[in-house]
């Protein structure tokens, strides 16, 4: 008897859960082993349990988000594939789980494939990474029309940073930042910073680090992503 691909799905997010699984549960040859809402306790799982495959979530609700869970996984054994999901079109991540050594990288609203052909693919050995970032539209442009620095400068601005703070940030002048804001407004046509940061956040255009996990950081002081984006309208 052929032996099965055992898969955990980890996702804070019920339907998307359920969706991967389905997916593992309609697929010949493999099997689900576990169907988690948190990072932790897929790190847990992994320890404990014989595991193939991890198909998890970047974002979770509180504790540690996905990315982080699964350079965990990937250090502690090296032998589980593991492919990160995102609904957002934050690309920054594709980089950073190629670094880690992450094997595959799937997102959800903007897949160019199946995710069964990249579990497939994956399973057999193959790095699976996107050919080219999501591009969503972004009011009257798509994304690919804002330049790097001007991403930078709306990912900071998603954590209702001042202009002083993001400059600080990313080692600019305050006036610098002001001029990107200035030029996101006249490219996209959206009518203050606020619109700008709420756009960008319901949209996933871009997510902040922090922003990975909605958990507060004591240690660190850093803010939750659903803070409030208060009401600084000036650019």
């Amino acid at each position: 008897m052929e032996k099965k691909i055992r898969v955990v799905v980890v996702d804070d997010q019920y339907v998307s859960r359920s969706f991967f699984e389905i997916q593992v549960q309609m697929s010949k040859g493999y099997k689900l082993a576990a169907a988690l809402s948190s990072a932790e306790q897929a790190i847990a799982f992994c320890a404990a349990h014989p595991v193939d495959l991890v198909i998890m979530d970047v974002m979770m609700k509180y504790g540690l988000d996905g990315l982080t869970c699964a350079k965990t996984i990937h250090h502690n054994q090296p032998g589980i594939k593991i492919i990160l999901t995102t609904s957002t079109a934050e690309a920054q991540w594709i980089d950073e789980a190629r670094e880690a050594g992450i094997d595959s990288f799937w997102f959800k609203e903007y897949a160019e494939v199946p995710l069964t052909q990249v579990m497939a693919r994956t399973m057999a050995g193959e790095r699976v990474f996107p050919d080219s970032p999501p591009n969503p539209d972004f009011g009257d442009v798509a994304k690919t029309d804002l330049s790097a620095r001007e991403l930078e400068v709306l990912r900071e601005l998603t954590r209702n940073l001042t202009n002083e703070e993001i400059a600080e940030k990313l080692r600019i002048s305050p006036h610098t930042v002001k001029r990107h804001i200035e030029n996101m407004l006249m490219k996209t046509g959206y009518r203050s910073r606020i619109d700008l940061a709420v756009n960008a956040k319901v949209l996933g255009l871009v997510v902040h680090k922090d922003d990975r996990t909605n958990s507060n950081h004591p240690a660190g002081g850093k803010r939750s992503a659903d803070a409030t984006i208060q009401g600084r309208n000036d650019p």
